[in-house]
């Protein structure tokens, strides 16, 4: 059985990661898309993977350090891996990824409140002004983080499914898993045991970090339900053609 896919921060092969053309790129194929979100220094939740600007926009700054009004309208294009080929794509609030959801009714979300804004902000208001603004959807949304008291909190807080990031061994991490019994675990597949079997339970694995179709159908053979691609539209096309094969 092939696994699902997700589409790693969109459709980031073809469009800047974590924007608005990217994620809507990514639902309009897929049903399943994740991406990131840091807090601006007045707690409105950003799409953006990194709390610093540099890496992605054509801006400079701390996102958690600046007020949500310097954040607008910051060009979020990408400019160190596409030039000026997607200049003007705005950085986003996550409100308006909500509002394309609004749209595309079929599009879900793995939502993940990134570290960096929980340390700075503080876990329970970090979740609380996201589960906010992911009101009108929380019914398609998942809320993973690396932080597993985060995913408590939400969890507490929103009655939605979490998805914890492990940075560990799965097998070491075993007795936490079943403490949270999260509904998804997401780990990088190069850390996933190959000896071992994977800790089985409610939950479903998702393996990110994967490139191409081989690899998605050897972490299906190993348990994993879904993989993670910052490529997701040709990874879904590689599997495509593979089943197409096997008919």
């Amino acid at each position: 059985m092939l696994p699902a896919i997700v589409a790693h921060r969109g459709d980031a092969e073809h469009f800047p990661e974590n924007s608005l053309p990217a994620l809507a790129a990514a639902w309009r194929r897929l049903r399943f898309a994740e991406f990131d979100v840091q807090l601006s220094a007045d707690g409105v939740p950003f799409v953006i993977h990194d709390a610093s600007l540099e890496r992605t926009t054509r801006g400079t700054g701390d996102v958690r350090l600046m007020m949500s009004g310097q954040l607008d309208g910051i060009d979020a294009g990408e400019p160190a891996r596409f030039g000026r080929l997607h200049a003007g794509t705005a950085l986003s609030r996550l409100s308006a990824v909500v509002e394309l959801m609004a749209e595309l009714h079929d599009a879900h979300a793995f939502v993940e409140i990134k570290r960096a804004s929980l340390v700075h902000h503080g876990r329970q208001g970090c979740v609380e002004k996201v589960l906010a603004v992911l009101a009108p959807v929380r019914d398609r949304c998942v809320l993973i983080s690396f932080d597993a008291d985060a995913c408590r909190l939400a969890r507490a807080a929103g009655k939605l499914p979490i998805g914890w990031v492990l940075d560990g061994d799965p097998v070491q991490l075993r007795p936490v898993i079943e403490l949270m019994q999260p509904e998804y675990l997401f780990c990088d597949h190069r850390r996933l045991p190959v000896a071992r079997p994977l800790p089985s339970g409610s939950w479903t694995w998702v393996a990110y970090e994967v490139t191409d179709a081989a690899q998605a159908i050897e972490l299906a053979g190993r348990g994993v339900g879904m993989v993670e691609s910052m490529a997701p539209l040709r990874l879904a096309g590689e599997l495509a053609g593979r089943e197409s094969l096997r008919a």
